[in-house]
């Protein structure tokens, strides 16, 4: 019987543990795409407890404590730090079977070297010794980062971002490169006129753009992107239920927005349509400057409007969706694709029914103009554990290249959530190890630590070419 989380944990077989040791575990880590709050590394910021750092913003958590019968008291309300900490460790037995266990224990394991199980019983000792350590320079953020080997991030702004921090530490000369990525998601949220007419003031502020047209509304837009690229910016993403590719005129985008500076919300078809013009433009510009974008497709969010009205987006209220994405999805590439505008891609399925779509879809556009030229990004959110990592890997290897495959992200708010990548890596080295040992892959480990390598690293890197 192996030992839990042992160092050989997840790797099944020699060859799977030779492949995780000798070539995957060295390897530095770049998250092309997390949630990370820029102002806390550029202010190196040091946290006060385990419950800031571990529990505040963790809706992961946060679901799993609710299902568990915690009161949101001791979740997102009042409670000390103490309490809603008792009541995770309270919970963390109870998520037998869920990543969260996983990830809990190796936080545990390799940010505090704590090897003990969390539940309530050791709680007190786990609270202590993580809250003596967070005290010392060497778990300020910017040593957690180091500390997990972490080369490049990107985190995630709206187009009215001043990126200060991400400038400040640009010009500070800080190691790692924090890069923003472009998130224009509130720019097309046309169907909220109240919401919509906010959004644009501040946009316009700044660009310095008083946007009283859908022209004014591009310039301002264009000004942004602009600032963005010449902030380091090489990257945009796109949260969306699905795919837009409705046709549509000129005429016909000028008075869907004008009706929606009136306050007038626009009807489904006309919203379709908005969008879809605003994504195809802002695709272009992504063309243009050598870009990569990012789409993250099939998300139902804000399920719960009693809990939304309390406790506002991203509490943990969201749930995969089953849209129809194919058709769409296909007629959007084309139209960039025909016109030689499309750029780089990377395209993530939140419903694994999806998958094969998905991993099929990314062929149709690569074009031998580079290797992977269009990706299907990794195992996303809800997906992101052990099952999830392994359907979308075999889906990948069975229907495209898994070796040009640019590998894990943390998606993340967290700044303990780097043994995701760990994670990933030994997986990916049992999936290589087990088969090799079946003889369905020959015996080549210098190749295939080599594919390991550039999938945990290479890949990304030489796919993203940050020249700043």
């Amino acid at each position: 019987m192996k030992e839990f989380l042992g160092s050989d944990f997840l790797l099944n077989s020699k060859t799977a543990e030779r492949l995780y040791h000798e070539y995957a575990e060295p390897m530095p880590i770049v998250d092309y795409h997390c949630h990370l709050p820029p102002e806390q590394i550029a202010a190196d910021h040091q946290f006060k407890s385990i419950t800031e750092i571990w529990l505040n913003g963790d809706h992961y958590k946060w679901r799993a404590m609710r299902a568990n019968g915690v009161n949101e008291e001791y979740i997102t309300g009042k409670k000390t730090d103490w309490e809603k900490f008792q009541q995770w460790a309270a919970t963390v037995p109870y998520t037998f079977r869920n990543p969260l266990y996983h990830w809990t224990h190796l936080e545990l394991q390799r940010y505090f070297q704590i090897d003990k199980i969390l539940n309530p019983d050791s709680a007190k000792e786990i609270f202590d010794e993580c809250n003596r350590k967070l005290q010392t320079r060497e778990y300020r953020v910017r040593n957690l980062l180091k500390s997990m080997h972490v080369e490049v991030v990107c985190t995630t702004d709206d187009p009215a971002d001043s990126l200060e921090h991400h400038l400040s530490m640009k010009k500070e000369g800080f190691e790692i490169l924090v890069l923003p990525a472009f998130r224009p998601d509130n720019a097309l949220a046309v169907d909220h006129p109240v919401f919509f007419n906010e959004y644009l003031d501040k946009l316009g502020k700044s660009a310095g753009i008083s946007i009283r047209s859908f022209g004014h509304f591009l310039d301002a837009l264009k000004s942004r992107h602009d600032f963005f690229h010449a902030s380091g910016c090489r990257l945009s993403d796109h949260g969306l239920e699905q795919m837009f590719s409705e046709d549509f005129t000129d005429t016909e985008i000028r008075s869907i927005f004008d009706k929606a500076l009136l306050g007038q919300r626009p009807d489904p078809l006309s919203v379709k349509k908005f969008r879809t013009a605003v994504l195809l433009q802002l695709a272009e510009w992504d063309h243009e400057k050598g870009w990569v974008q990012q789409f993250h497709l099939g998300a139902l969010r804000n399920n719960n409007s009693r809990l939304l009205t309390m406790l506002g987006k991203d509490t943990g209220l969201d749930s995969i969706g089953d849209f129809t994405q194919g058709r769409a999805l296909s007629t959007f590439l084309d139209t960039l694709d025909k016109n030689n505008r499309l750029a780089k891609t990377i395209l993530y399925n939140l419903n694994p029914a999806d998958n094969e779509m998905m991993a099929t879809m990314t062929g149709n556009f690569n074009d031998g103009s580079q290797a992977g030229k269009i990706q299907w990004g990794s195992a996303w959110w809800f997906l992101d554990q052990k099952d999830g990592m392994t359907q979308q890997l075999n889906a990948l290897s069975n229907m495209g290249l898994l070796s040009r495959f640019v590998g894990m992200i943390t998606d993340s708010r967290s700044f303990l959530s780097y043994p995701r990548h760990e994670y990933f890596r030994r997986i990916l080295c049992d999936l290589f190890g087990g088969e090799i040992e079946k003889g369905e892959l020959p015996n080549d480990i210098a190749w295939t630590g080599k594919l390991i390598q550039d999938i945990c690293y290479y890949n990304a890197k030489h796919y993203f070419d940050w020249k700043i």
